[in-house]
């Protein structure tokens, strides 16, 4: 899977805001070139939310582990929620990990280096391995958004 086939399928999920940074559009330099997903059915990038998925292409200060500067390298970030977290590391995402996993590993579902406690998920590279879990994963992720968003807007009585 390239960064591109991953955003194309993010886009055809409904309510979908995708938002890729670049140079002159006001962002931050240091996100330039990566994607943010958002259930956002208006359009409007919310204010009270994190994105649900992302795709970074490079290293970010005190997220170097997973190496994405090397050529080629991303990594897809999900927030999926705590069963699939737990189905995916075998632990929650607070408990300690008993075993050490290298997060600059292509191809394998692994917990977040810096966001896993908090339980996102992480892809380097998706290949064949991976791509039918990581498809099924930002489904998970959306669905989730997509929740969250219809609970922070029902009507009051």
């Amino acid at each position: 899977m390239t960064s591109e086939e991953i955003i194309g399928f993010v886009n055809t999920l409904d309510g979908v805001l995708t938002l890729r940074p670049a140079p002159g559009d006001g962002t931050p330099e240091i996100s330039w070139g990566d994607t943010f997903f958002y259930y956002a059915p208006d359009g409007v990038t919310p204010t009270a939310s994190q994105p649900f998925a992302t795709v970074v292409t490079k290293d970010y200060p005190d997220d170097e582990s997973s190496r994405l500067d090397r050529p080629g390298a991303f990594r897809v970030n999900i927030a999926a929620g705590k069963d699939a977290f737990i189905r995916w590391t075998g632990h929650a995402p607070r408990e300690p990990v008993s075993a050490e996993v290298d997060p600059s590993a292509a191809d394998t579902v692994i917990a977040h280096p810096v966001y896993g406690s908090l339980g996102w998920l992480a892809v380097v590279n998706p290949g064949e391995r991976t791509q039918a879990a990581t498809r099924e994963l930002l489904r998970t992720a959306h669905h989730l958004a997509r929740s969250r968003h219809g609970r922070r807007n029902e009507p009051t009585a």
